[in-house]
């Protein structure tokens, strides 16, 4: 079986997503999305109409006391160098180092990465079944992260955790 790699990470917003405090995150996000739309080994990424998924709701467990909510974004990539590419690439961990400016710092796993049969399109619950598991049982082949992740099933080795590569850092 073919498989890709799925992704979740969820923020807790500093302040609703309409008031100006957010404005910035709000500018940057049709880019950011369309960076990624276009980078190579991007497959599917989770979004309404409107083009991105900031309607959607998840994570309800995480949303206490946080004063603008959740906001869920999850996706779907060739593989983990493809992802790691992504995320750590120019247009991205720009806006990656300001993420304090608009999200609380969160002391608990908020990103999760597992393999996904090709095809299929991984939903919120089963995103936020993943987050859990790696919060309660660190890296596993179930659920993992970038710094400390598994090849997919039926590789050579699939259950032999991998380190990302050091240059795979946001260190704001």
């Amino acid at each position: 079986m073919d498989y890709v790699l799925a992704q979740v990470n969820i923020g807790r917003l500093l302040a609703p997503l309409d008031s100006p405090p957010i404005g910035g995150f709000v500018a940057a996000l049709d880019a950011v999305n369309a960076v990624a739309d276009a980078a190579p080994g991007f497959v599917w990424r989770l979004q309404t109409e409107d083009g991105n998924a900031t309607a959607l709701r998840g994570f309800e467990e995480d949303a206490d006391g946080a004063a603008g909510g959740i906001l869920i974004n999850m996706s779907v990539w060739e593989s983990v160098a493809a992802l790691g590419a992504f995320v750590y690439g120019a247009a991205h961990i720009a806006v990656l180092r300001r993420r304090r400016e608009w999200f609380e710092h969160m002391t608990v796993a908020y990103t999760a990465l597992w393999w996904v049969p090709r095809g299929h399109l991984p939903s919120i619950a089963e995103a936020e079944d993943r987050v859990r598991h790696l919060r309660r049982h660190g890296p596993t082949t179930y659920a993992f992260t970038l710094r400390t992740h598994f090849p997919p099933p039926g590789e050579a080795e699939a259950g032999v955790p991998r380190m990302s590569p050091e240059d795979w850092a946001c260190t704001v």
